[in-house]
């Protein structure tokens, strides 16, 4: 009954951890923390990125977990564990499949693969803190309805910036 509990509690924490990305990623990536999540959005420059740093800090987080849980409390060690597995899934899915980040080059054709995979390419279509669209790492909505909040968010920018006064930048602005 202890390793279903484990393996629930794991599970749980993997599907926590996208609605936890995707509240980071929307609200603390492209906001306080765009000075480090603006090189995702910018061409790479060697084998790292300053956005590497997310995964640092959360792979931290987990390390402790596993750590306190290795003193004899079960819970945090399987929530540890959930974390990694989510971050293992990150890395293939994000960094491997989606950017491409490692040798093996797959561009997938169909099904959940390709929904992802444009999802993601769609989030990129905007280089800027603000305007973007999908911030899951692992869910992803339908393509088409991403392409119609781009293009409604990007009315409303040409719309604001319409009657902004000539000298004033644009909230937009790659920073």
């Amino acid at each position: 009954m202890a390793m279903l509990l484990n393996v629930a509690i794991v599970l749980l924490t993997i599907v926590a951890m996208e609605f936890f990305a995707w509240w980071v990623h929307r609200h603390v990536m492209h906001g306080i923390g765009w000075g480090w999540h603006a090189s995702h959005h910018a061409p790479r420059q060697g084998l790292f990125e300053k956005n590497d740093l997310y995964a640092l800090v959360s792979a931290g987080i987990a390390i402790a977990l596993i750590w306190v849980g290795m003193q004899g409390h079960a819970v945090p060690l399987w929530v540890g564990v959930g974390m990694t597995a989510y971050g293992v899934l990150y890395f293939i899915a994000h960094d491997g499949l989606v950017h491409q980040r490692w040798p093996l080059r797959i561009t997938p054709r169909r099904g959940y693969f390709k929904r992802l995979y444009q999802a993601h390419r769609l989030h990129h279509a905007v280089s800027s803190r603000d305007g973007a669209v999908s911030f899951g790492f692992l869910w992803a909505p339908p393509p088409q309805r991403l392409r119609e909040e781009l293009q409604r968010l990007r009315a409303q920018r040409e719309g604001a910036g319409s009657r902004e006064p000539a000298s004033s930048p644009s909230s937009t602005a790659p920073r």
